[in-house]
């Protein structure tokens, strides 16, 4: 039996087209999501595998995307390690934010099937609703993660981030490494539970100077990936803003690397050495423009991406304000390449 066209293309093999789905694919662009948000907190449509089921499935239903990716939030391991997690209007917050080498005494890995068991049940749920489309787990990469655990929030400079790594060096690396393993143990459980790839979203990691990247980044990012690879399943590594240092980023280890918008896609997997797989990179922003637009950016970049291993996503996570009918043409565009 064939393979699904995203596995194959994930393992770097020429495709008879480019797969597609999209980052944030299950969210508030979605009437139908809207709907089910209506009833619930955001931390409960999470951590209620019911809901968060049918969130999964509504944009494979709606577009026939190539794979579908679990409903849930980078945030959830951090909880799970010890951190209370607020979500308010403006955002996640953590009230207890790390900013001294003793606050590490608050964290600690944990059992993912006793902690984060409703993650673990939704990935369950949705493979045996999704069929024969594939189910993508997912974290964040431990920079991005530890971010929040020293901002308490999403930030712009990052200035506690980097004071603490400046000034507190050693606690930094431990921070990493502590979520590193706790990140490993989390998504191991969720190819356990029936995930057939796995996406690690190192959102903010755009903000590193290149020493700054390889000295705390790489080292707990690329023992994540080399643990997560020998499940068998293929890794994504999305590096958000990365474009400066993918020849760095290459050093991660990953099957498939996405890249944003900012470089061309054959420019961007040249500067990754050749990448196996590609993954990317429509500008979320074009889907905000005219169809004619969207399906001309859209066909430059599956002509740049190639038949092998190249996955049609977008650079960014898809925005609410973008209209159903962008959707539908940028999905007709890929599909007619």
């Amino acid at each position: 039996m064939t393979a699904p066209l995203f596995l194959r293309a994930c393992r770097g093999e020429t495709t008879e087209r480019a797969p597609l789905w999209l980052m944030r694919q299950a969210g508030r662009y979605l009437p139908e999501y809207r709907q089910v948000r209506a009833g619930v907190s955001f931390l409960e449509l999470c951590k209620t595998p019911k809901l968060a089921v049918e969130v999964t499935l509504q944009p494979i239903r709606r577009f026939g995307f190539d794979a579908a990716i679990l409903f849930s939030d980078l945030l959830v391991p951090l909880e799970a390690m010890g951190l209370a997690v607020e979500f308010t209007d403006e955002g996640p917050r953590l009230p207890q934010p790390v900013r001294t080498p003793a606050d590490l005494g608050r964290l600690a890995t944990f059992d993912p099937a006793a902690r984060t068991g409703f993650v673990l049940e939704t990935i369950a749920g949705a493979r045996r609703e999704l069929g024969d489309t594939p189910l993508i787990g997912f974290a964040g990469a431990p920079f991005t993660v530890a971010t929040y655990a020293i901002e308490g929030k999403t930030s712009k400079g990052f200035g506690e981030t980097k004071k603490f790594f400046y000034r507190e060096p050693e606690a930094a690396h431990r921070l990493l490494a502590l979520i590193g393993e706790a990140t490993r143990d989390y998504l191991v459980a969720q190819v356990r539970a029936g995930a057939q790839a796995v996406q690690l979203f190192d959102s903010w990691v755009g903000v590193l100077s290149a020493e700054d990247f390889e000295t705390y980044a790489l080292p707990p990012t690329a023992a994540l990936v080399a643990a997560l690879r020998a499940t068998g399943v293929p890794v994504i590594y999305f590096g958000n803003g990365a474009a400066a240092i993918l020849d760095r980023v290459a050093r991660v280890g990953a099957d498939v690397y996405g890249v944003d918008w900012r470089l061309p896609i054959d420019e961007a997997r040249a500067r990754l050495g050749g990448a196996r797989a590609v993954q990317g990179n429509l500008d979320p922003a074009v889907l905000l423009g005219p169809a004619a637009e969207i399906e001309r950016r859209a066909r430059e970049i599956v002509r740049r991406g190639g038949k092998r291993g190249h996955v049609f996503n977008l650079g960014h996570g898809i925005t609410p304000d973008v209209p159903i009918e962008a959707v539908e043409a940028l999905v007709a565009a890929v599909r007619s390449c």
